[in-house]
């Protein structure tokens, strides 16, 4: 199928980001810098590859952070062949760091190049990829049409679009249907989302509800070591988890911890923040509300003296869940947009949100219609509801979203499986 001729936007957005790419360049060297990214490996974020490309076919597959990456990993496995080369870009420094941990071996990492035509074009050359797939809501206009324009075809794998963007789109049905037919195949979270794709102008022989794969990855991984350590130091006192905080939230977790101390003086509260760089600047507010607090970054340990754990460090999410029957799913109270509430669930966790969670809605509404999650309005709110899941007089109320949260997860398991035999039959 012949894909639509570009439209007078797609030409007008390939302009100006050819004449501002000098600028764009310098704004993504800056916040590389402040997310701790590895400088030496920046030119990858211009599109000059910093590893030779193997030979043979190569499958281009681009998550943008932390949750799109851990939702492909096991389909990497997958995917492993001896005559396939697989190639990952991340945006962010944070996904950097994971992969280079837990990417299978052999498994090339990148930095995604910026959608500059110069950019791209440096990147395609180098890598020439047999196939691209880009994960989630990655519609970069240039990637997608300069990897056409050489014949190389593309998928779009666990489809989302929030409201926001859909309605962006429908501003401009044509250059939508022009980018959306460009990809071979798209595989969507839902049924909402095939169908409002296909409003747009995707074409309905490419549209495939695949489920959301999220809920398909495995648990995150953990130290049983460290766990059992820590789980002697705290033993039995009432614990929850405030996991992937952003600035502003702190506060509110803070206040919600206060509320369940006055009845529980020995609440422990981990708190995890989204971005560790940021333990300096939320050390000082707990310490100035007269917190008690030990650092993990410090390599302190929590003592019984203690109130929060500051959990500032990488990829131990996995740790804090195995060890909290409770957690609060951060990003929600300010306008981020929620973070992936499969993760504690795959550890039986009792799952609280916030209402600004449009990134993970159809996550939430689902786990949502199975009682396995709880929604709360602020930080008052959020107070009430730990009060009341760990109130041991009342510990059913707890136990059943755990139990909904385990057998909802248990559902989702051939999601991730389909789409590996998908893109293996694409690619013969």
């Amino acid at each position: 199928m012949t894909p639509a001729p570009l439209t007078p936007v797609l030409r007008l957005y390939r302009m100006l980001a050819t004449l501002a790419a000098p600028l764009a360049l310098r704004m993504a060297r800056k916040r590389f810098a402040a997310r701790q990214g590895p400088m030496a490996r920046f030119g990858e974020r211009n599109g000059h590859a910093s590893q030779p490309r193997p030979g043979g076919r190569l499958i281009w597959m681009h998550t943008v952070s932390v949750g799109e990456f851990l939702s492909v990993l096991d389909l990497l496995h997958e995917l492993d062949a001896p005559d396939l080369s697989l190639l990952v870009t991340t945006t962010t420094s944070s996904a950097a760091d994971l992969a280079a941990r837990r990417l299978p071996q052999g498994v090339i990492h990148q930095f995604a190049p910026l959608d500059t035509p110069m950019a791209v074009r440096r990147f395609l050359d180098h890598w020439r990829p047999d196939l691209a797939a880009f994960v989630e809501s990655e519609i970069w206009p240039n990637q997608i049409v300069m990897a056409a324009e050489r014949g190389i075809p593309a998928v779009l794998l666990n489809a989302r679009l929030s409201a926001s963007s859909l309605r962006a789109w429908g501003r401009v049905p044509a250059t939508a249907s022009a980018l959306l037919g460009r990809f071979a195949r798209i595989m969507t979270q839902s049924d909402d989302t095939r169908r409002a794709l296909e409003s747009l102008g995707a074409p309905a022989a490419i549209l495939e509800t695949t489920g959301d794969m999220k809920a398909a990855a495995a648990p995150l991984p953990f130290d049983a070591a460290e766990a059992a350590a820590l789980h002697h130091r705290i033993g039995s006192r009432p614990l929850w988890v405030a996991a992937s905080t952003h600035d502003g939230e702190e506060g509110a977790v803070s206040a919600a911890h206060r509320q369940l101390c006055a009845a529980h003086p020995d609440a422990l509260l981990i708190l995890v923040p989204r971005h560790p760089e940021r333990g300096d600047a939320i050390e000082a507010l707990l310490r100035a509300e007269g917190w008690r607090l030990a650092r993990r970054s410090a390599g302190a340990a929590p003592t019984e003296e203690q109130q929060i754990y500051l959990a500032d460090t990488l990829g131990e999410t996995g740790l804090w869940y195995h060890l909290a029957p409770l957690v609060f799913v951060a990003g929600s109270l300010t306008p981020v947009g929620g973070h992936n509430p499969y993760e504690p669930a795959h550890f039986g966790c009792a799952i609280l949100h916030g209402p600004l969670h449009a990134n993970f809605k159809q996550a939430y509404d689902t786990l949502g219609r199975e009682e396995a999650c709880l929604g709360v309005a602020d930080a008052n709110d959020l107070g009430r509801a730990l009060r009341a899941l760990l109130d041991p007089d009342h510990p059913e109320r707890l136990q059943r979203l755990q139990t909904n949260a385990r057998r909802y997860l248990k559902s989702a398991a051939n999601n991730r499986a389909a789409v590996a035999r998908t893109l293996i039959a694409m690619l013969r």
